[in-house]
């Protein structure tokens, strides 16, 4: 088996291979994630090994440094690898991304558009849940941004994922370039998602779903509010789920201190077959239930830019990873 497959989704079963990425865990609980290689050697204050040690171990094997100490061998899971990647743009947090793969019905061989890319987070999770028989669109209005995803992504799956479609620039531009009705799920993580309904509308199949990732009770109201105007899908249902973790020690069970809140909205809708009209709703609106556009640019809802500096800096790192990779890659086959 080469570098390549070692790390593909169908490569994480057996013994652990030079190239693959492992976590190890100490008593505390702090991780240290390396990438193996034949001469490598990992050094903590707790000691070191050589990575030869773990290579051809089993997963949940322990390794023992040079002074005593016990680290746990663990192939990272999609969640760890996310949030410890490289970034340039925040990412969709796992328990967020689980929910939309499970709101918006994402199912193997579906055709999804997701808007923005980000840093590619959310691209791993959908492009798990199609498959290589799915299509997946993603659209990233920066250049910078895209190559960010493109680096994480390629790294996680091992190589470019056959399913995968990146595209940069204008997400209404890209679903009118589409055939009419021939995407069945649309996500969307953007600053203002309503200005690409009427694109979606020409995307989206017949009982498709919409779904729109916000950040604030605004982006929520007008995104709801725009999608009713249209009188094209179904009433919208808007939800967000915050993820509690807790200590077990003995009889000391109790929730922790700390949790993992508000991180964004999901709201999801699904589009009426054509010449359908929505049964209008009887609702009575409180007076200035319905303000003024507003003004929806990233620092009015306390968004804060991301430096060209670390864009630059997170690029470099990962195409230096990539170019290790690689040689690791040309070593294997020769």
């Amino acid at each position: 088996m080469n570098i390549s497959d070692a790390l593909d989704m169908a490569g994480r079963r057996g013994p652990i291979r030079a190239g693959e990425r492992v976590q190890l865990t100490d008593y505390k609980g702090k991780v240290h994630t390396i990438v193996l290689h034949e001469d490598g050697h990992f050094h903590s204050h707790r000691g070191s090994f050589a990575h030869a040690e773990i290579i051809g171990c089993e997963d949940g094997s322990v390794i023992t440094t040079s002074i005593g100490y016990d680290y746990l061998v663990l192939r990272p899971l999609l969640t760890d690898y996310v949030l410890g990647m490289p970034r340039g743009a925040a990412v969709i947090y796992p328990k967020d991304a689980a929910l939309i793969i499970g709101q918006a019905d994402i199912f193997p061989g579906a055709t999804v558009v997701e808007a923005g890319v980000g840093s590619g987070a959310l691209s791993m999770s959908l492009l798990r849940a199609i498959g290589e028989g799915g299509r997946l669109i993603s659209v990233e209005r920066r250049a910078d941004f895209a190559e960010i995803a493109r680096l994480n992504v390629d790294q996680w799956f091992g190589r470019r994922h056959p399913a995968w479609d990146v595209r940069e620039g204008d997400l209404a531009d890209v679903l009118f370039e589409l055939e009419e009705r021939s995407v069945d799920r649309i996500v969307l993580d953007m600053l203002a998602p309503w200005e690409n309904i009427d694109a979606a509308s020409h995307a989206l199949i017949a009982g498709g779903l919409i779904l729109a990732y916000v950040a604030t009770t605004t982006q929520l109201s007008r995104f709801v509010e725009e999608l009713r105007d249209t009188e094209g899908y179904t009433e919208p249902r808007a939800f967000e789920t915050m993820l509690r973790t807790w200590h077990l020690e003995g009889l000391a069970v109790r929730p922790d201190h700390r949790m993992v809140g508000h991180t964004g909205f999901l709201v999801t809708a699904r589009k009426l077959a054509p010449g359908t009209l929505t049964p209008r709703r009887h609702r009575r609106p409180a007076k200035g239930a319905y303000a003024g556009e507003g003004v929806w640019d990233p620092a009015e809802l306390g968004e804060k830019p991301v430096a060209e500096r670390k864009i630059r800096r997170v690029t470099r790192d990962l195409k230096a990873r990539g170019e290790f990779l690689e040689s690791l890659r040309r070593a294997d086959e020769t």
